[in-house]
């Protein structure tokens, strides 16, 4: 007998049994509905509600208070795998503990984020771990594990990895495609992705708005062809919200949605995030495409089965047994610890001429300045802090209240209006700094948003605002009290908010010139796109919902009370060393939906530390931010600087710490930075071999490598062993601090391919030779070990790799190679920091030249490219290429083509109109596309070319052109 009447609720059973016996028991349309964020309870069977998605990026997201940690790019710049695990249990321990308070909360995690950071001026930098596959995939292997938990049986929580795939761009992000050839993908995005799947630490991925090859990320075959082959457990996909309905709204890749939300299903999407918590639009879809023939039962119950099987892990049906169940822990001391030692790990030492350790001695004063010194800021992925340590906080505690001078470093002024002087009223109630608690935190009534605090108006009491200017003209005004100018849902400006935020920032402005009137300007409010006008019933920017244009605005005159640059010279000159702090808001210029526009720093920042510099030489800069800035002079002009991203709670007080040399800073940048944004390439350039981005394939000089940073200890390496042992590639070597403090050390190992590389035609990036591809990365990482070490101590590190490392994707073969040959081994303390080298030989297997006559060519497995995109063959699969511009050509380059004893012609399979040039063995040939049918009604048109033995082989294409394959028309056919 059992006493489980019900076998998907007896936990002798497996969770595949018992999946199958729920998903039996549930009927057509309680099925439907589980496809939804949003899942409704089903009674009858005693199953509760589910929904899928809730956020912890870096703690606990959008459900109030929780332990925030360093921003992703923060814990990325540990390159401590340990360290993240431990967070990633924590912040799986707080969600269980948060979930037992308050059911919204779910346990299936979005996160982390492994879209590598390609391009620094990526609007969602911070989310990411680093430029390079190997190491965000041991720091999200590292927090997944952590977010699973160590039962073999059950989930602490379902991690999800976002975004799949190639997403490095905001601009456009829903409708914008990434080129990525054959070569990227395998060597580049898809590993990053690989690792935490393989790993068993992942539920689920989430598909990105963009589209890859013309097609959009919801409806790609790489998900079942990839994704779903590198594990034997069922992996849940959940959309990104709204993407569904892009697929028709915005990407317009389908004409209904019925037609686009069954196309998703089948490609592999299980849970459908649109419209909220209503379901009802997005199961109509399904029901829609059910009764069109579009979709069947077993495509819903694929999907139905993945998401059980989910709950089932998560111990939804079984809490007694559940390890997990009763987890808690919120704000614990060990939280706390484990916060303030990943903001202490995470802060990278850039330069260093000895001016650190600035050690506290008596008489000595510290001058703290700058626009986030006095700052702890958050993000969109943030939690609510329940403690708050800015960088003056932490020095005035580290060094003594008495000893640390302050100056923010605003430029404050006043706004004259045509009735007086912009003004904030008084009123019973309104916040005046007595509301501020002892951490500093507003009341949370105070919020942006409220619309019972008078408006401003114009009047005879100038209010004196501190202006910021973040870069781009975009302004922020905060009034002395501490709260920002924000816009309420009726358009009245007030001073209400603690901190800009918010999906829709409300708190930044832009001042824009009057033409005529000296000195006049208009203030733009940027989150709404009106005009600030000052009426009798105070100052908005809007009226009955519409806009107020340039034409209604009032002309504001602005007089400087001050300039924050003179309030930081004069401070620095009486201090004995001055503690700049600069960089971002993460709501503002760079992030979700927003890309930035420049490495620099703002203006006003740059002034700032120039200022300081000029009053006071013993000047640091410590840069706070989620992103990367080009200081080309600040780094040649002081004597030290810093980087850290935004560090969570703990932030100041780790700052102080390492500035005191209570810890030797032990970060390591986890992506290059860059001297200028000529460095750049374009933003949506995802070709990192052609444009030669990220530190593996980068050939100028970076303002400071990847992997770079320094400490308050010496480091030597010495006595390296590499043997090649079977399969595994083993190195070691020894690490000793010549230092006489405690220190740690991340010793960084790369491999590079001994051969050099052979260039590719001037403008078209770089090309393969007849004996495989030598265009392989400069270097590439392939192991690291942070080490803690006292001084003179030493440690032998030794790293097992697999020798599929020194591999390549192979276009001529279609499969992973490892050349056989010699091959370098370089260890050291960042990439461009070598102190070791040995060579190993590897018996590889040589791929030779393409096989044209047994493979023929895919157009998308191209050696070189010159102003050409992949894109879509079919809706479903497949990939051609096409000219980037239908106003000029594109090329491309396939080499050591293998013709053998000869052939006769070529075969094209094209879409689209207009005309292909052929260039091989010093011959040429043109044909010309009619282009009917439309984009996907492909044909073949042949022509002859007589071509053997080995050669390159170029095809030039005009119009709009889709070209998909080449084949070979063998001699016999011919003759």
């Amino acid at each position: 007998m059992t006493d489980h009447p019900l076998p998907f609720r007896d936990p002798q059973l497996s969770f595949a049994r018992r999946t199958d016996d729920l998903l039996g028991r549930l009927t057509l349309d309680e099925r439907i509905v589980m496809l939804h964020q949003f899942a409704p309870a089903v009674e009858r069977l005693g199953l509760g509600p589910f929904r899928t998605g809730q956020e912890a990026l870096h703690g606990v997201a959008w459900m109030g208070p929780a332990t925030v940690f360093p921003q992703a790019v923060g814990l990325g710049a540990t390159w401590n795998d340990d360290l993240v695990r431990r967070i990633g249990e924590a912040v799986g321990d707080e969600v269980r503990a948060k979930r037992a308070q308050d059911d919204r909360v779910g346990l299936n995690v979005w996160a982390p984020t492994v879209n590598l950071l390609r391009h620094p001026l990526w609007g969602r930098g911070e989310e990411g771990y680093s430029e390079d596959p190997a190491l965000t995939s041991a720091i999200a292997v590292a927090y997944t594990r952590g977010l699973r938990g160590d039962d073999p049986r059950y989930w602490r929580t379902a991690p999800v990895l976002k975004h799949w795939l190639a997403h490095n761009n905001e601009t456009d992000r829903d409708t914008a495609s990434s080129s990525v050839r054959p070569r990227v993908l395998h060597e580049y995005d898809l590993r990053a992705f690989r690792g935490a799947v393989e790993a068993g630490a992942v539920a689920g991925v989430m598909p990105a708005y963009n589209l890859v090859n013309g097609r959009p990320n919801h409806v790609s075959p790489l998900l079942e062809q990839h994704l779903r082959s590198w594990t034997d457990q069922p992996l849940v996909v959940c959309s990104d919200a709204g993407a569904p309905s892009n697929l028709v709204d915005s990407e317009h890749y389908f004409d209904t949605h019925a037609e686009a939300t069954a196309a998703a299903l089948k490609a592999g999407v299980d849970s459908f995030t649109d419209h909220g918590t209503d379901s009802s639009v997005m199961t109509g879809r399904i029901r829609d495409a059910l009764a069109e023939g579009l979709l069947d039962e077993k495509d819903i119950d694929t999907a139905v089965r993945r998401l059980l099987a989910m709950r089932f892990a998560l111990g939804e049906f079984d809490p007694e047994l559940d390890p997990y169940a009763r987890t808690g822990g919120l704000d614990t001391e060990e939280h706390r610890a484990l916060a303030l030692e990943a903001a202490e790990q995470a802060v990278v030492l850039l330069k260093n001429e000895g001016l650190l350790p600035l050690a506290p001695e008596e008489g000595r004063t510290v001058a703290v300045v700058g626009l986030l010194a006095d700052a702890c800021k958050l993000d969109w992925y943030s939690g609510t802090l329940m403690h708050r340590s800015t960088p003056l906080d932490g020095i005035r505690e580290r060094y003594g209240a008495e000893n640390v001078l302050f100056t923010e470093g605003v430029d404050r002024i006043r706004l004259r209006c045509s009735g007086g002087w912009l003004t904030v009223p008084r009123a019973e109630g309104a916040p005046n700094g007595e509301a501020r608690g002892a951490e500093g935190a507003l009341d949370p009534a105070l919020l942006a948003g409220r619309t019972d605090l008078p408006p401003l108006t114009c009047g005879d009491e100038p209010a004196e605002l501190a202006l910021v200017d973040w870069g781009d003209g975009v302004l922020t005004l905060r009034t002395d009290e501490g709260l920002y100018l924000s816009v309420a849902d009726d358009g009245f400006v007030r001073a209400s908010a603690d901190e800009p935020g918010g999906w829709v920032v409300q708190e930044t402005f832009r001042l824009e010139a009057v033409e005529g009137h000296d000195g006049g300007h208009r203030l733009l409010h940027i989150g709404t796109g009106g005009y600030v006008s000052v009426a009798a019933d105070g100052a908005k920017v809007a009226v009955s919902g519409e806009k107020i244009g340039r034409e209604g605005a009032t002309v504001f005159v602005s007089e400087t009370v001050e300039h924050g640059a003179d309030a930081v010279a004069r401070v620095a000159a009486a201090a004995d060393t001055v503690i700049v702090v600069a960089g971002n808001d993460p709501h503002i210029n760079g992030r979700e939906t927003e890309d930035r526009t420049t490495l620099a720093l703002p203006a006003q920042q740059d002034r700032l530390w120039r200022a300081a510099r000029a009053a006071n030489s013993r000047t640091v800069l410590v840069l706070t931010s989620a992103y990367p800035y080009a200081v080309t002079d600040a780094a040649q002009a002081l004597p030290a600087l810093l980087w850290t991203a935004h560090g969570g709670q703990a932030a100041g007080t780790a700052l102080a710490r390492v500035l005191a040399g209570d810890v030797s800073p032990g970060g390591r940048l986890p992506q290059t930075w860059y001297a200028g944004d000529d460095d750049l390439p374009g933003l949506l350039d995802y070709d990192i071999i052609g444009s030669r981005q990220t530190y593996l394939y980068f050939e100028g000089t970076p303002l400071f490598p990847f992997g770079h940073g320094l400490g308050y200890a010496g480091f030597s390496y010495s006595a390296p062993e590499a043997e090649v042992e079977g399969e595994l590639l083993r190195v070691a070597l020894t690490v000793t601090n010549d230092g006489t403090i405690a220190a740690d050390e991340v010793a960084q190992l790369y491999v590079r391919g001994a051969a050099p590389s052979q260039a590719a035609p001037a403008g078209a990036g770089r090309t393969e030779g007849p004996g495989g591809a030598v265009d392989l990365p400069r270097r590439k990482l392939v192991g690291h070990r942070r080490l803690h070490l006292a001084p003179g101590a030493a440690e032998r590190v030794e790293f097992a790799v697999p020798v599929a490392e020194l591999g390549h994707w192979s276009v001529a073969h279609g499969r992973w190679t490892v050349e056989p040959g010699a091959y370098e081994i370089l260890a050291g303390a960042s990439s461009e920091d070598i102190r070791l080298t040995a060579t190993v030989t590897v018996d590889g297997e040589a791929s030779g030249p393409r096989p044209v006559l047994t493979r023929g060519l895919e157009a998308a497995d191209y050696d070189w490219q010159r102003d050409t995109e992949i894109v879509d063959r079919a809706k479903t699969e497949g990939d051609s290429v096409t000219p980037a511009s239908a106003d000029r050509p594109g090329e491309v380059g396939f080499g050591a083509c293998d013709f053998g004893a000869g052939v006769a012609g070529l075969a094209f399979t094209l879409a689209g109109a207009g005309s292909l040039s052929v260039t091989a063995d010093g011959q040429s040939v043109q044909l010309q596309a009619e282009g009917e049918g439309g984009p996907y009604a492909y044909r073949t048109l042949t022509t002859p070319l007589t071509l053997q033995g080995v050669r390159e082989l170029r095809v030039r294409m005009e119009g709009t052109v889709r070209l998909a394959r080449i084949d070979v028309v063998p001699a016999k056919e011919t003759a």
